[in-house]
């Protein structure tokens, strides 16, 4: 089996390629450290399965993975990420990926995840799967449904408490791009605050309270 692991952290990288090459033998896992080497990797490539982060320097798991699907829809993505708020999950599934689980998974689910999407397979972790079918959409939710995939990232990382110049350095564009997108924002879900934003994104299950992501 062939996997791409995508994620920023080379640590994670290394540990969960160590533990899939362990336990799919034999097993090739190639290292992408962001959005744009994965989609690079995959026209390069014939992963059996792609495991994507979701939050990443320059463009996100996300919007890698919109891009693969556009290219080669044929190609077998599960996200394995921190986020386990259902608007990301539904933004992962909706851009192709085939499969969400969590980093807080054990190496067991992780073991079945990978087996499943690569046989082409839908697979959504339990807990992930019991949290959306048990939350009908709401007027709240559908606020979101016309942002551009850009700045749904911008929104997340505002309601993470980032600053402008932050964001910035992590999207890889300008200050005043952010700064742009974050007016856009507010008119958009007719707030006049990054607070009020801030509140928005606690009141539609998008972080905890206290600001923390799982």
């Amino acid at each position: 089996m062939k996997i791409i692991i995508a994620d920023d952290h080379a640590v994670v990288r290394q540990g969960y390629g160590s533990l899939l090459s362990t336990m799919l033998a034999p097993c090739e896992v190639i290292e992408a450290g962001d959005g744009d080497q994965a989609y690079s990797l995959c026209q390069t490539e014939t992963p059996d399965v792609v495991i994507m982060d979701v939050n990443m320097q320059g463009i996100s798991g996300i919007e890698s993975t919109r891009r693969i699907m556009q290219r080669n829809p044929n190609i077998n993505i599960l996200f394995f990420s921190m986020y386990d708020e259902i608007p990301v999950v539904r933004r992962a599934m909706d851009a192709g990926a085939k499969g969400y689980i969590t980093k807080s998974c054990t190496p067991d689910i992780l073991i079945e995840a990978v087996t499943k999407v690569a046989s082409g397979k839908l697979y959504v972790e339990h807990e992930l799967a019991m949290k959306i079918a048990v939350n009908r959409p709401e007027q709240k939710d559908q606020r979101f449904k016309d942002m551009t995939q850009r700045e749904f990232e911008v929104f997340v990382m505002l309601a993470e408490g980032k600053n402008i110049k932050e964001i910035s350095e992590q999207l890889c564009i300008s200050a005043k791009t952010i700064s742009n997108y974050t007016a856009i924002l507010k008119s958009k879900l007719d707030v006049v605050s990054t607070a009020e934003l801030v509140h928005l994104a606690i009141e539609s299950g998008l972080i905890k309270v206290g600001g923390e992501l799982d």
